[in-house]
């Protein structure tokens, strides 16, 4: 017997988080399942809505994100559900993440240092990165880690400095203090910062830390490390390095693992589990079977080998594009993986990419085609399935990478494709 549910959302990450939460809200029971961890683990932790509505044309990022959505394609997930859309679904992450993030006082755009010495457009920005913004003049020190190979942080100092900056700004590479290899997991670092605990001679690792970057502050009136500074208890982390350093600490944002992308998936599932979202996660739906109607009647996880069917009303698809593993492609052209959903391409397979990596690539906007409601259709423009919903990467349409604009499209698309399916039921 299938376990029942008025809305199953399948994908874990932001945009199946958002619509189980934007479903919920309309008081129907909702079923998230998610195949694996969360793409948020590997996420900076910022939230973009918009930087580049036009990345060829270089004129640097957009101030004010809502005001590119109307230069965007027809196809682009944005101006498929609307300005508005966007709106509502910031509104909703804001008040699900309330002090942890910042930016929602405003429209426009911050820009975030990134450790390779770029300045990031973003909407929303982790509170703990608040003090490193760009627009920001205060003198700063960037202080890389031994121990942490992937921020070079003199050399993202020099990045700043050659973009214009309006701060000076140079780069140390400290030590951490304790015994660690070179290669050391961050998330070991994180918890030595937050644990506190004796590094040596009856000094605590923050203790220790501070003395150590203290030589190389000069004028500096604030300091950026590494995404690194604690895990759940982060705020406490900086108030203690920003006392004893006289100089306000703030996180620049990492690769993976990415402790602020965990913190926020955290800060989610919290959510989730208060709306009364029930959830399976590590288990992939592998098959489907429709109805007379030839809509789903439900879908079938793999649990260890065994095949459990859940049913819904509705459901929503969230798994993701290329890089979330939502979509796959051979030689036969581009395919979703779950229910088979059709896949727009150019048959000509050269036609997929351009010269240059970061060039205006057709495979970076692929995904389903979706209608007015966000349901995905087939190769004639029929909708595939009456009940199914699409959101996030693996809608079409949108180079997230390239306009800076991954989160907000999961954000708005989540938004109106959860809100959707629970009015279908």
């Amino acid at each position: 017997m299938a376990i029942e549910s008025d809305v199953v959302v399948v994908g874990g990450g932001l945009a199946g988080a958002t619509a189980a939460l934007s479903a919920a809200r309309e008081g129907v029971h909702v079923h998230l399942i998610s195949a694996k961890e969360s793409t948020l683990r590997q996420a900076s932790g910022l939230v973009d809505a918009l930087g580049y509505p036009d990345p060829d044309a270089g004129t640097g990022p957009v101030a004010d994100p809502f005001t590119g959505v109307d230069d965007l394609p027809d196809n682009h997930p944005y101006r498929v559900v609307g300005a508005d859309a966007l709106r509502e679904g910031l509104a909703l992450f804001d008040g699900v993440v309330g002090d942890l993030y910042r930016g929602s006082h405003t429209d426009r755009n911050a820009l975030v240092a990134t450790t390779s010495g770029r300045a990031k457009p973003t909407a929303r920005y982790p509170r703990s990165m608040a003090a490193g913004l760009v627009s920001d003049d205060r003198p700063t020190l960037l202080v890389g880690f031994e121990a942490a190979t992937d921020f070079d942080a003199p050399l993202a100092a020099e990045r700043l400095t050659a973009a214009g900056v309006p701060f000076d700004v140079r780069g140390a590479t400290v030590e951490f203090p304790g015994d660690y290899r070179a290669d050391a997991a961050v998330t070991r670092l994180a918890h030595a910062l937050e644990r506190d605990e004796d590094a040596g001679n009856g000094r605590s690792t923050r203790q220790r830390l501070a003395d150590r970057v203290r030589p190389n502050l000069g004028d500096a009136e604030r300091v950026g490390f590494p995404a690194m500074l604690g895990d759940a208890h982060v705020e406490e982390v900086r108030a203690d390095l920003s006392e004893r350093l006289d100089a306000e600490v703030f996180e620049i944002p990492t690769g993976p693992p990415s402790l602020p992308g965990i913190r926020l998936e955290d800060r989610l599932f919290d959510a989730l589990d208060e709306a009364g979202v029930s959830m399976t996660t590590g288990n992939p739906v592998v098959d489907y079977e429709t109805d007379d109607d030839g809509d789903i009647d439900h879908v079938i996880i793999d649990r260890n080998g065994a095949r459990i069917p859940y049913s819904a009303g509705a459901y929503v698809l969230a798994t993701g594009g290329l890089v979330g593993k939502g979509l796959d492609s051979d030689r036969d052209g581009p395919r979703e993986g779950v229910f088979g959903c059709h896949v727009p391409a150019p048959e000509d397979r050269m036609a997929w990419s351009a010269e240059g990596a970061f060039a205006d690539h057709a495979f970076a906007r692929f995904g389903v085609d979706p209608d007015e409601q966000l349901r995905p259709l087939d190769a004639s423009g029929s909708p595939e399935f009456g009940n199914l919903f699409a959101a996030g990467g693996v809608v079409g349409g949108a180079d997230v990478a390239r306009e800076k604009s991954a989160s907000g499209v999961s954000l708005a698309t989540g938004l109106v494709a959860g809100r959707t399916a629970a009015e279908e039921v």
